[in-house]
């Protein structure tokens, strides 16, 4: 089929997808999301549309298999996809086993958010070996219910996980080892995210990271500076910041996937924004003035549809005493993808500030030989952000006699 018309818009691009395996022949702008495409395109309107920030769950489709939000997927991304809508799980025996669940545990009431939240259920009961209650209310998370409280909606999930295992179906082999990536892809045997595309993280990372004698070309979309003391010799903190091991066990959220050459390093970056997780695995390339005490650390990395991009300029000046060291920082960074909602210059300034204190302390811990704890969690701009808006009211109240 083709939605092409007399007057359709010039800029439109030709797709091709299996949709509830129909294959499909189409065009879509490239702006429109998956979910309009679906609904305004294929009158598969049983994906529903809430906040369209990737956050309620509520247009949960199947991409190659998996769940995934259709508002923050691009159409024309999905060329050559499998998508599977709530429609064409009609006859699927276990999204049929849930419905009858839901309806005796009373797991619904207006029904808005029950399409997607069938479609996350059903990987849940795929994936799930038992029907653990705190593991199904996180597997649910994504998903928000403005009417049940869902406890009918956990009682239903929780009953079909125990009524299939106990006819002997057994949970889908690597169940909860899903590793984070672009949703379809699958992951190697060095555990690694292999894209639609075939290329490794690295290979798409150093594309996009300018060479050495070409990095003035990137343009940041954002930049800001910070600064810190640290109580060690400048030569010292120099010497740390050319383990590139040691920064990575201090900055929240970073790890080094592979041994490191004095120039490039590959490496991880994971941030959660409460049950969004992205892990943005690329490279860096690494110069070092050893005269000036300075470097640059330039790099990329990738999350699916999701790409950062970013220069981290630093230098190791004499500190205000006698064997102390000043840290001065300039940082640029473009964030393309669902987490750029959080890449506002204003926010992230004051963010990067209470980032760079905690990695301040914990490049004080590792150079006294201290055990450096809490920095591989990942960044959680989240809890950053109430932080932040904690400070901002207690400083409002403080000037207004509160």
């Amino acid at each position: 089929m083709s939605n092409t018309a007399p007057g359709a818009e010039p800029h439109s691009i030709p797709l091709a997808m299996t949709v509830n395996g129909r294959a499909i022949s189409a065009r879509a702008e490239p702006r429109a999301n998956l979910a309009d495409f679906l609904r305004d395109d294929l009158d598969l309107t049983g994906t529903h549309l809430g906040c369209e920030h990737g956050v309620c769950g509520a247009c949960t489709v199947l991409l190659d298999g998996e769940p995934a939000r259709s508002c923050l997927a691009f159409a024309v991304a999905c060329d050559g996809s499998r998508v599977e809508t709530i429609e064409g799980l009609d006859n699927d025996e276990i999204t049929s086993e849930l419905r009858a669940a839901f309806t005796r545990e009373h797991a619904l009431q207006c029904g808005y958010c029950t399409p997607g939240m069938l479609i996350t259920a059903r990987d849940l009961v795929i994936r799930m070996p038992d029907a653990d209650e705190r593991r199904v209310r996180l597997g649910l998370s994504g998903n928000l219910c403005r009417c049940t409280g869902y406890v009918g909606i956990v009682r239903a999930v929780r009953a079909v996980i125990t009524e299939r295992r106990a006819r002997g179906i057994a949970a889908r082999s690597g169940e909860g080892c899903r590793a984070i990536g672009p949703v379809g892809a699958a992951a190697g045997s060095d555990g690694h995210i292999t894209p639609r595309n075939g290329s490794h993280p690295r290979e798409l990372a150093q594309a996009s990271v300018p060479s050495a004698t070409g990095a003035t070309e990137f343009t940041p979309a954002n930049t800001f500076e910070q600064s810190f003391t640290a109580g060690f010799s400048a030569a010292d903190v120099f010497a740390l910041f050319g383990r590139i091991e040691d920064v990575a066990a201090c900055l929240p959220g970073a790890s080094v996937t592979a041994r490191p050459t004095p120039d490039i390093v590959d490496g991880v970056i994971r941030v959660r924004v409460g049950p969004i997780g992205a892990a943005f695995a690329g490279s860096a390339l690494i110069e070092r003035d050893e005269e000036r005490r300075s470097g640059r650390i330039v790099g990329a990395g990738i999350d699916g549809n999701s790409r950062t991009q970013g220069v981290i300029r630093y230098r190791v000046l004499e500190g205000p005493s006698a064997g102390t060291a000043r840290v001065e920082l300039h940082v640029g960074y473009t964030l393309k993808g669902p987490l750029a909602q959080f890449s506002r210059p204003g926010l992230v300034r004051d963010l990067a500030a209470r980032i760079t204190a905690q990695f301040a302390a914990n490049l004080a811990a590792r150079l006294a030989g201290q055990p450096v704890t809490g920095s591989a969690r990942g960044i959680n701009p989240l809890s950053l952000l109430a932080a932040h808006l904690r400070a901002r009211i207690s400083a409002w109240f403080g000037r207004h006699g509160g």
